[in-house]
Formats: structure tokens, C-alpha cells, sequence
């Protein structure tokens, strides 16, 4: 085990599960334009490691994010527009990672933390957290991507009535709606998720990045370029180590060990 510590993130590598954690639990880890940056810098980091397998993102001392800390932007002498660009850099950068991302939610996750743990491929929460688009409620419009993912994720009138409202909804609400993927007793969270990272950390990780790819790009082209990308993705496959690996496996009968290449 090897940890990488920050003031405001917090990163810990054992086995191949990074864990990334949002540190500033006395402000529920509300997110600063400095750590949004630190965010991008860490996900981009990660995204070109060859060790790094799977992700965990959450937050420390019992809260997941916050959302942007309003206050402090008001004394960072950044245009409204650069400042936003952060943001985004930082949302592009988690999509962009090709490793699988768990988003290990408790207590809080509103506003642009929402938007974060949307940006990830799974989402499993504690029975006591609770959501909220809560921009409405700031003035605020959406923002970190969440205007693009929310309506994907549980359809446009349930993303409007978020986004519209603000109001903060229960974890068992979230997954009725769709947003998450498991809700569990709060001192089942660190498990589940344990066991969710280390079947992901067993799993052919070059397959796994090309499918989360072409689900992530599927809702915005025709099914004639889904098959060509499909083709072109099983080419890469197809090429590796892995998947002779797998095949022999199958024809051994014994279980696969996967090293991505």
C-alpha cells in the first residue's frame, strides 16, 4: 500500500485500486478552483498509468462532496469563465480515464459533486446519504457536465425536476430514479465497494476500457457507428495478450489472470 497525500486530495494505491479521496471534511469537502485543478492533474495522471487499475473516488469524513465552494470563489481572482473551464477540465478528465471509477458515496453529494459522482461509471451510496442538483437554490445553473449526463442517466423530465427544484432527495429516492447503481447499510459501504473494486481488478482491463468507451460515446451517434466502433474496438481486443489469455482459460477451465496488455 502506498499513499500520495495534498492538503485536499488524498491518494492511496493498494493493489492496483487507487483510491482518491476529497480532503477538506471541516467545509464537507467542498471543492476550491485550486483542487479542481489538483483533481484534473490526479485523473490524468492516473488515466496514463499502467498500474493503476481501478478507480475509487470519494470524500472524506463522512461526506462525499459538497459541490464548489461558493465562498471562497468569491476571493479567487479568476473570470467566471476560467474558473468554469476547471471545472470542466476536471469533469473531461474522469470520463477520459480508462479505467473503470467507483463513486463511493456518503452523506453529502450535491451540486458539483453530484456532477462528480455522475461522471463515474458506478455509483453505490450509504442508506443515510442524500442528492441534490442543488444549483437552482444558489442562482446557479448546471454545471461539471451534469446537463449532459443527468438526462442520460434517468431520462429529461426526471432531470428537469432535479435541476428545477434542488431539492435534496434520499439515497433509497436516488436509486429508485436511477442515479445509483446499489444502496447499502452505511457500514456496508466500505465492503461492497472493496468487493465491487477487486472483481473489476480481476477483469480483462483493456476490454473493459473499450466498452466503457463505447457506452460513454453510444448516446451520441447512429447505430452504424456504434458497429463500426464496436468492430474497430474487438480489432484491439483481439490483439492483446488478454484475450489469448482468456481463451485458454475457457479451454482449461480455470479462471483468467489479466494483466493489460
Amino acid at each position: 500500500m502506498t499513499h500520495q497525500r495534498s492538503d485536499n486530495v488524498l491518494i492511496e494505491r493498494t493493489d492496483g485500486i487507487v483510491t482518491v479521496t476529497i480532503n477538506r471534511p471541516e467545509k464537507k469537502n467542498a471543492i476550491t478552483v485550486p483542487m479542481f485543478a489538483e483533481l484534473t492533474s490526479v485523473f490524468n495522471q492516473i488515466a496514463h498509468s499502467s498500474t493503476d487499475r481501478v478507480v475509487i473516488l470519494t470524500g472524506a469524513g463522512g461526506n462525499f462532496c459538497s459541490g464548489a465552494d461558493l465562498w471562497a470563489e468569491k476571493t479567487e481572482r479568476l473570470h467566471i469563465l476560467a474558473r468554469m473551464r476547471q471545472l470542466g477540465e476536471a469533469a473531461i478528465a474522469l470520463q477520459r480515464m480508462p479505467q473503470p471509477v467507483i463513486a463511493k458515496i456518503n452523506g453529502v453529494c450535491v451540486g458539483a459533486g453530484m456532477s462528480l459522482a455522475l461522471g463515474c461509471d458506478l455509483m453505490l451510496a450509504a442508506q443515510s446519504s442524500r442528492f441534490s442538483m442543488i444549483f437552482a437554490k444558489r442562482a446557479l445553473s448546471l454545471d461539471m457536465g451534469a446537463s449532459w449526463l443527468l438526462p442520460r442517466q434517468i431520462g429529461m423530465h426526471r432531470a428537469k425536476e432535479l435541476a428545477l427544484f434542488g431539492d435534496i432527495i434520499s439515497a433509497t429516492d436516488a436509486h429508485e430514479m436511477g442515479l445509483l447503481n446499489r444502496v447499502v447499510a452505511d457500514d456496508r459501504l466500505d465492503s461492497t465497494v472493496d468487493e465491487w473494486a477487486r472483481r473489476l481488478l480481476s477483469g480483462p482491463p483493456v476490454a473493459m476500457a473499450q466498452s466503457k468507451f463505447l457506452l460513454n460515446d453510444s448516446l451520441t451517434m447512429s447505430l452504424t457507428q456504434a458497429i463500426d466502433n464496436e468492430g474497430a474496438a474487438q480489432s484491439v481486443n483481439s490483439s492483446t495478450a488478454d484475450s489469448a489469455e482468456a481463451l485458454a482459460a475457457f479451454t482449461e477451465r480455470r479462471s483468467a489472470s489479466y494483466h493489460g496488455f
